[in-house]
């Protein structure tokens, strides 16, 4: 088990060669294990992982396999090993020719040896697989049948198809209806397809793991590593999209040993991952949301509130927003999905066709998780059933009839229904909901709960609490490649919560002075200015584009608005190029920025000491303001970080400014800390404050270590700490991040004294 990793984004621009030479650095920092985006081969030009085309072999652009072990010796050289991201749920088939298996699939149909590996409906279509590639129906008079020494293939443009054997006499469109394949005008993805994909991502197939042949042929490369020791832990992608994420992982646990593994599940707030799970738990997304909610000021909700009301026009109804966003997935981009679903309930004795999709599409829209796992999770279908029943009376004879069917752990359709609520929830609320939202943007995060603004520090203490007894080896994170934007942007706009008219002033003006039509996704675009400032024009521009379309209200993917968009792409050149407003952003920017690394140095401080495998997204040992993917993908100086480690190590404590190596002392002595005396984290007690300012300090007891950690740097600039003290253990205590020694009696330590340099300590005895 992991005392701390380190995620590491390997590209074809940051290899495996590349990551040895870090190897070191990270042994300095303090992890005990490198922690690996997907490494398998790849899609081509893929910037992720995620598209995997070949299980058998390594990613060679990042490296191959003699990158692999040249990279594994030297995390070994450094006593370090090697946590893997795995992603079991899909592959890649962008391109047909990357990914043999497709290939053989496309070219042979439900004769193929890997027919069993994808999950194909082969009766809807007339069997043949239904590809959205066209770019309308009248494009097949662009095919063309190209002879090539690997035989005679199918060429759409630059795409390539396979041609059945004996088929390749006539014309390109003759050729083409003689296929297990159909090429089709994109549009119809919507809902035609008859393939089963990673959310409505086309490109990737979905793959029938439960199948004990898939399982092996797919794991075992990765099985081989474990075996061998090259890779010590794995991370799994996804499991939501799994038919039986408990089979899989028993299966998994099975093949390498019980090893510790994580899984990518994106937890509601007060939902438990299933007991039966062979995992040490998640990767994060709840701690996440635990730790950024309790340095979020309550106070301020009433008037980011009033706000987001008078932009929007009215009090938004966040619930009704998710379920509308939720509809609009079932009724467009999943809508092969729900089509796939009806076609398995067929006919329902009373209930129009209609009324069945309907009713499937409002039990999707009211799912108030990503999935359940039947028999675990039943409570939330019957919770749905009546819920929907309640806001829909013309459904309840559909919704009736469909409950019993859906609750039946095991078949076809409680299966498929549970690996598409899953999606349905992904791209109506982080997808889409998070952008039209845009109340308070901190809180719109993975995991999060925009509707919940903050949260006291004793639902703090009990939520780790049960931490500790439920799930103290589940992995903790701020900052994922999949965060809507770095811990240190939620910080800074954390903030804002404590300045609420100062914030609601300055975005007025702002809107007054560049109006946008949206004006809701104007509030979002402002607070991701802010957030993020400084940062260049282009990545300004590229993130608005983004979040507008991802949005939908305004403009989107697929139907590109370009007069908004000019509006839109103005607004932000008026950051940069309006001395007013670009002089006001300066202004405020340098105000609250204090107050941000503050509340940086808190989070990140609770986030690797609470219970949990604490995670450090590459470069976020640093001040890390990115946005959204791709931007917090960008190449990490660690040139820098290793010369400011070095300075730490030879007794400098920084102060709290804009070098961010203030945070790098936090996680360095942390991360040590954690490695070198595990015995000294074995138990979560909090450890109570007194004084005027008690509400400001979150801190608790490791079993032998303390976090003492500021919230509401604002409201404490004000009033000052005044006699406030933690504790009322008497002795003498050592910051482990200043080397500051204290003596307290039995009323405590003064925080005064304690944060007199770092808004932050760890204490041991001394």
């Amino acid at each position: 088990m992991p005392a701390g990793t380190y995620r590491l984004q390997v590209t074809a621009d940051f290899t495996l060669d590349d990551a040895a030479t870090v190897a070191g650095y990270l042994a300095d920092l303090g992890v005990t294990h490198a922690y690996s985006s997907p490494l398998l081969r790849s899609a081509a030009g893929s910037t992720h992982g995620y598209d995997t085309v070949d299980h058998a072999h390594i990613d060679e652009p990042r490296g191959g396999r003699a990158g692999l072990d040249r990279f594994v010796t030297a995390l070994h050289e450094h006593g370090l090993g090697l946590v893997l991201d795995l992603v079991p749920n899909h592959m890649g088939v962008s391109d047909p020719a990357e990914s043999g298996w497709w290939w053989d699939l496309l070219q042979h149909g439900r004769e193929s040896d890997h027919a069993d590996a994808f999950d194909v409906d082969w009766d809807f279509g007339v069997g043949r697989i239904r590809i959205p590639v066209l770019g309308s129906t009248d494009d097949v008079s662009q095919l063309e049948v190209v002879e090539t020494d690997d035989g005679p293939e199918l060429r759409y443009y630059d795409n390539r198809f396979p041609i059945a054997p004996g088929t390749g006499t006539g014309t390109p469109q003759e050729v083409h209806d003689r296929q297990h394949y159909e090429l089709v005008d994109w549009r119809r993805a919507d809902d035609q397809l008859n393939y089963r994909r990673f959310f409505a991502i086309n490109t990737l197939a979905g793959l029938r793991v439960e199948d004990r042949d898939v399982f092996r042929a797919t794991h075992a490369l990765v099985v081989q590593l474990v075996e061998n020791g090259s890779v010590d832990a794995l991370r799994i992608d996804h499991p939501d999209g799994l038919a039986d994420p408990k089979g899989y992982l028993d299966l998994l646990a099975e093949a390498t040993g019980d090893r510790w593994t994580v899984v990518e599940k994106i937890l509601e707030p007060g939902e438990e991952l299933p007991e039966s799970w062979k995992t040490a738990g998640t990767t994060g997304y709840d701690a996440l949301a635990e730790v950024d909610d309790v340095l979020i000021d309550p106070a301020g909700e009433a008037a980011i509130t009033a706000l987001d009301t008078e932009l929007a026009g009215g009090r938004v109804d966040y619930a009704q927003l998710v379920h509308d966003c939720k509809r609009e997935v079932t009724d467009g981009m999943l809508g092969s999905e729900v089509a796939r679903l009806h076609r398995i309930v067929g006919e329902l004795p009373g209930v129009t066709a209609e009324q069945v999709t309907e009713g499937l599409a409002e039990l999707l829209a009211g799912f108030p998780v990503y999935r359940s796992y039947l028999p675990d999770g039943r409570e939330h279908l019957d919770a749905t059933v009546a819920a929907v029943k309640l806001r829909r009376p013309d459904l309840t004879a559909a919704v009736d009839a469909l409950h019993p069917l859906l609750g039946s752990a095991g078949t076809e359709l409680a299966t498929r229904f549970e690996q598409t609520s899953g999606p349905v929830m992904a791209k109506g609320v982080e997808d889409s909901a998070y952008y039209r939202w845009s109340r308070f943007v901190a809180l719109n995060e993975v995991g999060g709960d925009p509707a919940r603004f903050g949260t006291t520090v004793e639902q703090f203490h009990a939520a780790q609490q049960h931490r500790q007894e439920v799930k103290p080896a589940s992995m903790t994170t701020l900052s994922t490649h999949d965060t809507k934007r770095s811990e240190d942007v939620r910080a800074r706009l954390a903030v804002l919560a404590e300045v609420p008219s100062e914030w609601a002033g300055l975005v007025r003006d702002w809107l007054d002075r560049h109006p946008l039509t949206d004006r809701p996704l104007a509030h979002l675009v402002w607070q991701n200015l802010v957030g993020a400032w400084p940062l260049s024009r282009e990545r300004a521009h590229a993130y608005v584009e983004k979040a507008a379309r991802e949005a939908g209200t305004s403009t989107t993917w697929t139907n590109p608005v370009q007069e908004f968009e000019d509006q839109l792409h103005a607004l932000v050149d008026a950051a940069f190029d309006d001395a007013t407003t670009h002089a006001e952003i300066e202004r405020f920017v340098q105000r609250i920025a204090p107050f941000g690394w503050s509340n940086s140095l808190s989070q990140k401080l609770l986030q690797l000491t609470i219970p949990g495998v604490p995670d450090v997204y590459q470069g976020t040992e640093l001040w890390d303001f990115s946005l959204v993917d791709p931007d917090n993908r960008r190449p990490v100086d660690y040139g820098v970080r290793q010369e400011l480690l070095a300075r730490l190590d030879e007794g400098w404590v920084p102060p709290v400014d804009e070098t961010g190596a203030a945070k790098l002392l936090v996680v360095s002595r942390t991360l040590r800390h954690r490695r070198d005396a595990p015995d000294s984290w074995s138990g979560y007690t909090p450890v109570p404050a007194r004084g005027p300012a008690a509400d400001s300090v979150v801190a608790f007891d490791r079993g032998g270590v303390v976090t003492v950690a500021t919230r509401r740097p604002v409201h404490l600039a004000e009033t000052g700490w005044g006699d406030t003290a933690v504790g009322s253990r008497t002795g003498a205590w050592r910051d482990l991040l200043t080397g500051t020694r204290l003596v307290s009696d039995s009323g405590g330590i003064r925080l005064s004294d304690l944060c007199a340099q770092l808004p932050v300590a760890l204490l041991v005895r001394d």
